[in-house]
């Protein structure tokens, strides 16, 4: 991948223009009956603040393009960055292809539309200044905070072309980032931390602020609780959960019968305050089709704790040919540039509950709060263990401090079906839209 520095105005490579025609020409005469072109470009600009100091802004640019054929039924693929000659990426595909297996190929068949643009850019200088609001606004309640941010403006181009008459495009800006905030005494050290996402505008006042609360939380330590007590999950701590149920949810751990849902098609398999669906077309994580050409849609996937939809890519939505659902969903997306699709997500909704963060937490008579961990969740068989970067007791009703030392163990399957509540307060955390979390059925050790 090629990086350079360039002016505020992003304007496409014109070599790049009818690159994936040319492709698409080229390889179908030299014999490829099956030809696909996926063209990604992006143009990103951060802008960076370290010790309470703007330390660095960037205007990155990044162009890429993946060509996948068949010849003989044989499957090739090739990647190539930056400047790309046509026949070259052609050789290399076509040699790829004679190492492989015959497959039927599977391609969308679709029309040429522009699906236009989303979200509006911000000029550097706003991303400027709004860092240096939070930072302003943190350091307002906690003068001897160090505050770090990493603000962006990021704008990618996708066009998919392919031999059977689909030519697809459109253009997604993004605005995001984090803040964190960290405090240094003779015997301890606290570091917390938030993102902010949004497709117009960034509200980081509304982060910063959620620092400072987390701040004045964690101002004493306190003794942690053992054993089996109610532990709530702040929003930017629940994707942890969902991560597991989307994992079960996934149409090719179904396939492969690893999924522990996937002989429970339309069974209860979780508690039936949850449900979880994907929505394309709102929030920042949105995409009017797939990476394999299919326009995605909005799909429920668990109802009231019923298993409704699985979601599939094309190879796996043929296998399963699940009722009411033509070969995909809609979510083929692709790991990497030159990786096959594949099932993922482009969001995850789960509906929130009626309580205020207030009011869960009041409920609580004696409970753990889990806010940021180190390292990973769950996975697919829901086993969970994790040691708190930053969780609080809770006592009475009342957040009375941080924990420390403290790991939270279980299972995520049983934990979501000994639900508590879900709160009101959902937000996105990554690509997931959820709210808080409060479970039993997990242990406590500290």
């Amino acid at each position: 991948m090629w990086c350079l520095m360039m002016s505020e105005t992003f304007t496409e490579n014109e070599s790049s223009t009818d690159l994936p025609e040319r492709l698409l020409d080229e390889a179908i005469a030299q014999g490829a009956e099956s030809v696909e072109v996926y063209q990604s470009s992006s143009l990103d600009r951060p802008v960076i603040f370290e010790g309470n100091r703007l330390k660095q802004v960037e205007t990155t640019q990044a162009e890429g393009v993946a060509l996948r054929l068949w010849k003989d039924g044989r499957p090739g693929v090739a990647v190539g960055y930056g400047p790309i000659e046509p026949a070259v990426l052609i050789e290399k595909a076509l040699a790829i292809s004679q190492l492989n297996e015959p497959e039927t190929p599977r391609l969308a068949d679709g029309e040429q539309k522009d699906f236009g643009q989303v979200g509006q850019a911000v000029p550097v200088g706003q991303l400027i200044d709004q860092g240096w609001e939070a930072i302003a606004h943190i350091k307002a309640h906690f003068p001897e905070a160090v505050c770090e941010a990493e603000l962006s403006c990021n704008i990618e181009s996708t066009r998919l072309i392919t031999s059977k008459g689909l030519d697809y495009r459109h253009q997604d800006t993004t605005l995001g980032g984090y803040l964190n905030a960290e405090l240094v005494g003779q015997d301890d050290f606290l570091s917390v931390g938030d993102g902010v996402i949004g497709r117009d505008r960034l509200d980081v006042i509304a982060t910063a602020n959620s620092i400072i609360e987390r701040m004045h939380w964690a101002s004493q330590t306190v003794a942690p609780v053992n054993g089996q007590v109610p532990v709530i999950f702040t929003a930017k701590a629940a994707g942890m959960l969902w991560d597991t149920l989307a994992a079960a949810l996934n149409g090719k751990r179904v396939k492969e019968g690893t999924s522990p849902w996937g002989n429970r098609w339309h069974e209860q398999v979780i508690s039936n305050a949850i449900t979880l669906r994907q929505d394309p077309f709102v929030g920042p994580y949105s995409c009017p089709f797939d990476d394999e050409g299919i326009l995605t849609q909005a799909i429920t996937f668990v109802e009231s704790g019923v298993v409704e939809s699985w979601y599939t890519d094309l190879t796996v939505g043929s296998a399963l040919a699940m009722p009411g659902v033509n070969v995909s969903t809609g979510n083929g997306i692709r790991p990497g540039l030159g990786g096959y699709p594949t099932p993922g997500l482009i969001n995850l909704l789960v509906t929130p509950g009626a309580l205020t963060w207030e009011a869960l937490v009041a409920q609580q008579t004696d409970a753990i709060i889990v806010d940021q961990v180190m390292g990973e969740g769950g996975d697919i068989t829901g086993s969970l263990s994790v040691n708190l970067d930053l969780g609080y007791r809770v006592k009475n009703g009342e957040i009375i401090g941080r924990v420390k030392d403290t790991m939270v163990s279980g299972n995520a399957y049983i934990a979501l079906n000994n639900l508590i509540a879900l709160g009101s307060d959902a937000q996105w955390s990554g690509s997931t839209y959820t709210p808080s979390v409060v479970v039993e059925g997990l242990s406590v050790t500290g």
